[in-house]
């Protein structure tokens, strides 16, 4: 006990601030979260910081700090100390984990690799021009291991190779090349570790969501609800519209089919009756001209003229439309000659 007070009366008083600040901001915000920072340079974190200002309190500090932070808070937040390594900040807000976790990823972006740094992934130059004009760059690329050549007056990367696997140290030479090329290799953002909320730590794994694809499963699964209710007769206030529609459907084709005289299906009876009989008008009528009076065969010749009426209007249209082509050819041509003359306007 006296060792113990004896090395805390020892402890600088910035350090002791720097703790109840620590422990201050964990108590004061609903999550709390650590992320690692390594390779990322002290303008991205300022502007990191300035983004997040409105949603989220970011903190740098040592690790012994933050580990004595949590130790003095106890069993409050257990479990987080297992995630401090290396450059670490600590991330504190209200919003919800799923939440930070998006807003810390927006953080991350494409960055040049140094020489001697590990190459996270495959390495990989396409083929195809760059913009350098001939000279010292074709022999600096070609010592670099990148297969370069001149084509039509420019630099060219004559064929795709990997000029460096992942797990592999990347030299000075060919680092110094990929960024004259614009190839950054490295994804550098704040790379969250975990998220306390209210006795529960979230790992990225969990908070990694796909969110379109998630709304995609959602809308599939009201679609198959919404069937399964409609194919189970299963009313709801979705559903009923759509089952009294269907209901009404299949009882109005069981009265026709059923020839059940009923006012609803009347019409479509007798319509049906119509067709029936023209049909045997028509086909007694091509046996034997005598077979039908003659009211029968004014009404077999409206029908002929009819159908022929309804088969001649495609045709008629297709003519039409042929007809009009000059027309709308002259005003394609219109359109094009305004589209030039704003193109001309605004360079």
């Amino acid at each position: 006990m006296a060792e113990d007070r004896h090395h805390t009366e020892h402890i600088p008083q910035w350090k002791k601030d720097e703790i109840e600040n620590i422990k201050e901001l964990i108590q004061s915000h609903s999550i709390f979260g650590m992320a690692g920072i390594e390779g990322i340079l002290a303008t991205k974190m300022q502007k990191i910081r300035r983004d997040l200002k409105d949603v989220a309190v970011l903190k740098v500090s040592r690790n012994t700090l933050i580990e004595r932070a949590l130790d003095e808070l106890g069993e409050s937040i257990p479990g987080m100390n297992k995630y401090l390594d290396k450059q670490t900040a600590l991330v504190f807000t209200n919003e919800s984990p799923f939440k930070l976790y998006k807003l810390l990823e927006q953080t991350k972006t494409p960055s040049p690799i140094r020489g001697g740094a590990i190459a996270p992934v495959d390495i990989i130059v396409q083929k195809g021009p760059t913009s350098f004009p001939p000279g010292p760059i074709l022999g600096e690329l070609q010592s670099a291991g990148i297969p370069a050549a001149i084509e039509a007056g420019k630099v060219a990367v004559k064929e795709t190779k990997v000029v460096c696997k992942a797990g592999e140290a990347v030299p000075q030479k060919l680092a110094t090349m990929l960024t004259k090329l614009e190839i950054y290799p490295l994804i550098v953002g704040m790379d969250l570790r975990s998220v306390y909320d209210a006795g529960t730590i979230y790992e990225p794994e969990l908070l990694a969501i796909d969110e379109s694809q998630y709304f995609s499963d959602i809308i599939r699964a009201a679609q198959n609800a919404f069937n399964l209710s409609v194919n189970t007769a299963y009313p709801t206030s979705a559903t009923v519209t759509t089952l009294l529609a269907k209901a009404f459907s299949e009882a109005k084709n069981l009265g026709v089919n059923a020839v059940v005289l009923e006012p609803g299906v009347m019409d479509a009876l007798m319509a049906k009756a119509h067709a029936q009989m023209t049909s045997v008008a028509s086909e007694a009528a091509d046996k034997d001209a005598n077979a039908v009076d003659d009211d029968l065969r004014e009404v077999l010749g409206a029908a002929a003229s009819a159908a022929a009426a309804a088969a001649a209007a495609p045709a008629a249209k297709a003519e039409e439309a042929k007809e009009e082509e000059p027309e709308e050819e002259e005003e394609d041509t219109s359109e094009e000659d305004g589209m030039a003359g704003l193109g001309a306007l605004f360079g």
